[in-house]
């Protein structure tokens, strides 16, 4: 709903706390987990109202033919934020639920749910993700079963004009786990190297590549690859990677070599996003802080070798 771990975690909390303050009211009319879901349904709604949607450079603007490599981060915007995806697969959601739990938090679903006012993204995640009934959403939205029924109506519009018609999931399982390991690996190793041409048999045609909180982004091949050549591989240093992922996507930790600390610091998040093993996006979340969230050391020592394969049997979808 928030688009931000940090604005979740908060929620959380407020939540919590509103359910431990309000248990004495707690009339036994529906099932606690109803009821707590609907604690943290409004805590969230609550959160909208007053936080402005997270936002990708996608959404403020068209993107750039060239490199723009002096660009300076725009930190009156409020960014949409990496996930840790780890253990999302639990849950009660079944299979008849119209997005598995991964699907909901992929980058692009994510993203399309910030354009939705707070009801129909409580309306969208609550029936098509969660499975509660309409009777019980209305209940939880405190608002009629009509009202959701058209909050539900609208959301699908406009996620299905935002949203790609085969989710993230759908294409990874696609993908054996060895190549996707491969993929990342390559990538990154490209990213290491300066290989420009290894990078662009990676890529798709159409590919898009962004990097919150830079206003800046490009898509198609040549614009991609003239910004790649210009800034991350022949303009910035020397980078190490890490395997990981992010919003149950394939996912690299990029580190930069520094100087004065004398090791590699995390610098990005680099979250691909994959169709027919090619990578038709790159989002590349830059903030240290992005690094503890989802659990990657914040530096590397000077010793660590260049990009390799993870563990056998170890996808990057694992973590």
């Amino acid at each position: 709903m928030l688009g931000s771990s940090h604005d979740a975690d908060d929620a959380v909390q407020d939540a919590l706390l509103r359910a431990w303050r309000g248990l004495s009211r707690f009339e036994g009319r529906s099932s606690l987990r109803s009821w707590l879901y609907t604690v943290a349904t409004r805590t969230c709604l609550d959160l909208i109202e007053t936080r402005r949607r997270r936002a990708l450079p996608v959404d403020l603007g068209p993107s750039s033919d060239h490199a723009v490599a002096d660009a300076a981060p725009l930190t009156d915007v409020a960014w949409l934020g990496p996930y840790p995806d780890t253990g999302i697969g639990a849950g009660r959601a079944g299979p008849d639920a119209r997005y598995e739990r991964r699907e909901a938090v992929e980058l692009a679903f994510v993203a399309a749910l910030q354009h939705l006012p707070g009801n129909q993204r409580a309306a969208l995640l609550l029936f098509d993700v969660l499975r509660f009934s309409i009777a019980e959403i209305a209940t939880m939205m405190n608002t009629s079963a009509t009202s959701v029924n058209s909050a539900l109506a609208r959301a699908r519009t406009v996620i299905a004009q935002r949203v790609p018609a085969g989710s993230q999931q759908q294409a990874l399982r696609k993908i054996p786990n060895a190549r996707l390991r491969q993929i990342v690996a390559e990538f990154s190793t490209a990213l290491e190297t300066g290989d420009a041409d290894r990078l662009v048999a990676l890529l798709t045609e159409d590919v898009t590549w962004s990097m919150p909180p830079l206003p800046h982004w490009y898509r198609g091949l040549d614009a991609v690859m003239d910004f790649a050549v210009r800034v991350p591989l022949t303009g910035c240093g020397a980078w190490r990677h890490k395997p990981t992922s992010a919003n149950g996507q394939p996912a690299a930790g990029c580190y930069l070599w520094n100087d004065d600390a004398g090791r590699y610091v995390g610098w990005s998040i680099n979250v691909l996003t994959l169709h027919h093993e090619k990578i038709t996006d790159v989002t590349s979340f830059i903030g240290a802080e992005n690094f503890t969230l989802l659990g990657l050391p914040p530096s590397l020592s000077p010793a660590h070798t260049r990009s390799g394969m993870p563990p056998a049997g170890k996808s990057p979808a694992d973590g």
